[in-house]
């Protein structure tokens, strides 16, 4: 029989899934809509996360600092937060992952006492800055990368704040569909405030608060007994994120022990005048996704989790920069390879083997410009590639992996919507690396311009493609290319370019690397004689 204290974690859980789903349907912009880039959560008074949706790795793992940083910030001003209606903020040093992502909060009372917050992440297509999507390759600081919000009331007497719209609004290219998205963001947070609240009508604020500590307190003994199985001690790793030809090194050191993982980056490349640099929050989320998914096990993510996880990052460094570094890429791309150095870490630590490497870039594209009606406009995906191959069986082709859970956009939403014409879309067949299982595909999609705009991208793993383990081959890097007049050009995985109508960008990602040698092979059965 269900006890009560697991009934109240569960509903908990599904008002954060709940609140994604009214976010989603009602937001305005393929990238939320259709993609699924946004991020739910239920907040206890302290800060401490009770409760979150299955959405965004990247996002997630954020709110544990991102929400304490934003608390942090409204008290340091002698304002006390439960006293604001709603909060936007989307200052990467508060929030904990990048510009594009508006984080909204809002109190939740219960008979005149604040009992909680919900809150939620949406990555807006456009913020402002240099080039449209706003995620700047060039951008050397974090004024280039688009308009910073500090911690804003949006919300007043039930209805949005127009002067705080205004100053928003004013600094992106599509102030109607950011509109669109923020009240879908504003409309999530009130299901969620409603949804709490019935919550401690149906049991109680007694019963409500001893259950949401009884589940911390439970996911803290389950993690603990997981830990209590792996081997204990120090595991250390390294990779690189490219700067054009140039690698900037992420090392890490794991403490592995039965009270929780310790991960020091020291040695990490200091940060640099680029994009790539990640905020401590980011640098937190990817460390914990390892965590969680070396682990193996199903449980609640909540504070009991987070407690056993701690992050050093020199401050200064590309994994914790010194405001105002530019972050944009370090949330999609930096994210992607300190995940992978915390899982390659973790390998010699846990009972059963890691996956080889996954395709390791989110591949970002950003078009935009001006329509002929003079209205701009911003296109933003993510684009999937191949998992890597597992001790279980190959890798799976075409996904989104590790600190990234989006959906694709389909073709006919981004042709109905953008003057953009795709060309192809399918597996990049090969790509994945040979071994005992080989790793998953990557993909590959083209499309062509119907009109002037700014193609920016914003990818990795183009140089060395995903290691294999354990004898398995790389996955084969990624790469784009631009097609116009008859002629063809190799991109680097970081650039901006103005383009005319016919211009065809085709990008290809990276495959998964292989697990295990080739010759380790299973053979395929026979098929039956007919």
């Amino acid at each position: 029989m269900t006890e009560e204290w697991e009934l109240v974690s569960k509903a908990t859980e599904f008002i954060a899934e709940e609140m994604g789903v009214a976010l989603q349907r009602s937001a305005l912009s393929p990238n939320i809509r259709e993609r699924m880039d946004h991020s739910c959560a239920v907040v206890a008074p302290s800060g401490a996360i009770v409760a979150q949706a299955e959405h965004i790795p990247v996002h997630l793992g954020s709110f544990k600092v991102g929400v304490e940083q934003l608390l942090a910030a409204l008290r340091s001003t002698s304002s006390e937060p439960g006293r604001r209606e709603m909060i936007l903020v989307n200052d990467p040093y508060i929030t904990g992952t990048h510009l594009n992502d508006l984080m909204v909060l809002a109190p939740v009372h219960w008979r005149g006492s604040l009992v909680g917050f919900v809150t939620n992440k949406a990555h807006h297509v456009d913020v402002g800055g240099s080039v449209p999507g706003s995620l700047n390759p060039r951008a050397g600081d974090l004024f280039g990368e688009g308009v910073v919000v500090p911690p804003t009331t949006i919300v007043r007497a039930s209805r949005l704040d127009a002067g705080a719209f205004r100053l928003l609004g004013s600094n992106v290219r599509d102030p109607e569909v950011a509109r669109g998205d923020l009240e879908a963001q504003i409309a999530a947070n009130r299901m969620g405030v409603a949804r709490v609240r019935d919550l401690f009508d149906r049991f109680g604020k007694a019963l409500v608060e001893r259950s949401w500590e009884e589940s911390r307190s439970r996911v803290s003994a389950t993690v603990a007994r997981a830990l209590g199985r792996m081997r204990h001690g120090r595991f250390s790793a390294a990779d690189a994120v490219e700067l054009g030809p140039r690698m900037l090194p992420i090392r890490v050191s794991l403490r592995v022990s039965g009270a929780g993982v310790l991960a020091d980056f020291q040695g990490t490349s200091e940060q640099v005048a680029a994009p790539l640099n990640a905020v401590l929050g980011v640098t937190y989320s990817a460390t914990a996704f390892a965590v969680r998914a070396a682990l193996a096990m199903t449980f609640p993510t909540n504070a009991g989790f987070y407690d056993r996880v701690q992050v050093r990052a020199p401050p200064g460094s590309l994994v914790n920069p010194d405001r105002p570094a530019p972050v944009s890429g370090g949330n999609v791309e930096t994210s992607q390879r300190i995940a992978d150095v915390v899982l390659e870490a973790l390998a010699p630590s846990v009972p059963h083997p890691i996956p080889a490497a996954s395709s390791g870039t989110m591949m970002n594209i950003m078009v935009g410009g001006r329509r002929a009606s003079g209205r701009r406009w911003a296109y933003y995906e993510t684009i999937g590639g191949g998992s890597g191959g597992r001790s279980s069986g190959n890798g799976v082709s075409g996904v989104h992996t590790n600190m990234t859970n989006t959906l694709n956009t389909p073709v006919e939403v981004a042709e109905k919507e953008y003057p953009l014409l795709f060309t192809s879309y399918a597996l990049r067949p090969g790509s994945g690396g040979v071994g005992r299982f080989r790793g998953g595909d990557g993909l590959v999609r083209g499309f062509r311009l119907l009109e002037p705009a700014t193609v920016s991208v914003i990818s990795d793993r183009f140089y060395r493609g995903p290691p294999g383990r354990d004898g398995g081959a790389s996955g084969r890097p990624g790469r784009v290319r631009l097609r116009f007049r008859n002629r063809e050009k190799q991109m680097p995985s970081k650039f901006t370019v103005d383009l005319e109508p016919g211009a065809e960008i085709i990008v290809e990602t990276p495959g998964g690397g292989g697990f295990g040698a080739p010759t380790r092979r299973p053979r395929r059965p026979s098929s039956p004689a007919g």
